[in-house]
């Protein structure tokens, strides 16, 4: 055998060698504890070993309605910076849902001139001007800005919700945008669907507020009872955050300018009861947020041993937190989690440093545990921009996935049967080869899943089918082409040359046509598109590979050993 023969035999066999040392841990089920030079396995999407199928939605008009009335703040505080007289915030419009205006009440029409100009001073580009009338002036949000935001709240809820999933542990998330307001996550695998549904749909909003301790609780007592009447009620199950904001509309008349309410929700020991909530005014200006945060982390009481939140303040929070301490010594602050108060410690004496506790209120330690933990984890991720609505939910058995394995299983052996039976007896020895450079081909395909750390889908096995039977496809072409050479009276050798030579262009451009299609599948696709996009071109590098140098490879060992006998084709 020629030299370049013996190159290309032994990078053949270290390929497979390679290949074989990948599937290993897949095919015998290998743990990570056991001692066996690869690790990694191919990882199974959503339809093969079970996991969480859910529709997340954005619903943009309480959005824009917290917008308008934040950017209505920042105008008041840019007056006041300008020595100009400041206003009173009014009711809000939304007839037009998703474009809500709000009205500024000044106390003279003198005034508007002027705040009109900080407006385009300050905030051309974000507010427009949509009404003016007497004493009153009318804003709202501009095109532009409503666009930025929906497109910034999509992207940002999908870096969050990635980077919670990753901490969580769940392997080939699938996480992306559908539409302007939708957010679909697929999560193969995960075990504790619950757990991961609250760490997604966590908002994890972290606010440090002062709570204003001047109104007597019989008129908080007395404004609960108000609310209940007129059907405002907070039931186990409902979002704590919802209740909140009903609650806040509701009694908007009622509460000190400059406060909301706010709640800490203490768990029954019962579990059927519905927590009971502890009700907290606070001012509604939070001097620190979780903007300021640095770092989370899981830590133990040193008295009672038990599980809280320690957390660590970047240095302009912690200069904030230090400053705001030093002046509310003898106060109540309120940490607050999505409107859920954690804890609202006596300020005892100046904090410097920038480091404190979030206290729990789980009913035993490992409760404690295990929320101290979701709550670093989120924490730490971010918090979402926006609230996000389980829209829809689908959960896989594990069960429904082994079923799609067996099957698909079943499938693939009883098409190779008779895919290799036909070859063989069509085409006898070079049939052999044909069969032996198709299981090189499905290895490759499935090492290199394994070294790219792509998700096998049930769409992906059918991608591997498609890539047999191109694959087969590609070894017809060579066979038909030697035997046109054979009639013609070309010797064996020249035969088998030809053969090969005037078949390679036709399976490049086939498989090259086929790619295309796959690339755009890879981009455009979703999901299990994607899962099929991905094998499929896989696949193609296999089939051109396998099926014209791997095989040239056996006929040229094929015609060295038969020494010009005639060639089982």
């Amino acid at each position: 055998m020629k030299r370049s023969w013996w190159y290309r035999f032994s990078f053949l066999l270290l390929a497979v060698i390679i290949c074989v040392l990948s599937i290993m841990p897949t095919a015998f089920d290998f743990k990570e504890e056991d001692n066996f030079p690869v690790k990694s396995k191919i990882n199974l999407g959503l339809d093969l070993q079970g996991g969480l199928y859910m529709i997340l939605g954005i619903d943009f008009r309480k959005v824009f309605k917290e917008e308008v009335k934040g950017y209505a703040r920042r105008v008041n505080f840019s007056l006041k910076d300008e020595k100009t007289y400041g206003f009173e915030l009014g009711d809000i419009n939304t007839e037009d849902a998703l474009d809500p205006k709000i009205n500024l009440t000044f106390a003279s029409a003198d005034q508007i001139e002027p705040a009109k100009n900080i407006i385009h001073k300050y905030f051309n580009g974000n507010i427009r001007i949509t009404g003016e009338s007497g004493t009153n002036l009318q804003i709202a949000l501009t095109k532009k800005l409503k666009t930025e935001i929906e497109e910034q709240s999509v992207k940002r809820s999908i870096e969050v919700i990635r980077n919670r999933i990753d901490e969580f542990g769940v392997t080939e998330p699938e996480i992306i945008s559908q539409g302007s307001d939708r957010i679909v996550v697929q999560l193969p695998g995960v075990k504790d669907i619950e757990r991961a549904k609250e760490l997604i749909g966590q908002t994890a909003k972290l606010e440090f507020k002062m709570v204003n301790d001047d109104i007597p609780m019989a008129s908080i007592s007395g404004w609960m009872t108000k609310a209940k009447e007129a059907g405002i009620e907070y039931n186990k199950g409902d979002r704590l955050s919802v209740y909140v904001s009903k609650m806040n509309e509701f009694l908007k008349d009622d509460l000190p300018k400059e406060t909301v309410l706010a709640f800490e929700r203490v768990e029954s020991k019962i579990k059927s009861e519905t927590p009971q909530l502890i009700p907290y005014i606070l001012e509604a200006n939070a001097p620190l947020t979780g903007e300021d945060l640095e770092d989370a982390r899981v830590q133990f009481d040193q008295q009672q041993n038990q599980p809280q939140v320690g957390f660590t303040l970047k240095s302009r929070g912690a200069k904030i937190f230090e400053e705001l301490t030093a002046e509310s010594i003898g106060r109540r602050m309120a940490i607050v989690l999505d409107g859920n108060v954690k804890s609202a410690p006596n300020i005892q004496t100046r904090i410097p440093g920038g480091r404190g506790t979030i206290t729990l209120g789980g009913q035993g330690y490992n409760q404690q545990l295990r929320e101290a933990r979701d709550l670093a984890l989120v924490l730490r991720a971010g918090a979402l921009p926006v609230q996000l609505d389980f829209l829809e939910q689908r959960t896989v058995g594990p069960s429904l996935g082994a079923d799609s394995i067996t099957k698909a299983r079943y499938a693939s052996i009883i098409g190779c049967i008779l895919v290799f039976a036909f070859i063989l007896v069509y085409y006898k020895v070079s049939g052999f080869f044909a069969m032996v450079t198709l299981a090189i081909n499905v290895m490759i395909v499935l090492a290199m899943l394994v070294g790219l750390e792509a998700t096998l889908t049930l769409p992906g096995i059918a991608g591997i089918a498609l890539t047999i039977g191109m694959a087969v496809d590609a070894n017809i072409i060579i066979y038909e082409r030697i035997r046109e050479e054979i009639r013609k009276g070309t010797g064996f050798y020249k035969a088998v040359e030809g053969g090969f030579n005037s078949a390679f262009w036709t399976i490049i451009d086939a498989n090259i046509t086929t790619a295309l299609a796959g690339i755009a599948l890879l981009n455009f696709g979703t999901g299990p598109i994607r899962g099929f996009a991905v094998t499929l071109l896989i696949g193609i590098f296999a089939t051109v590979y396998t099926s014209y140098f791997v095989s040239k490879i056996f006929f040229e060992f094929y015609l060295n050993k038969v020494e010009g006998q005639d060639i089982s084709i």
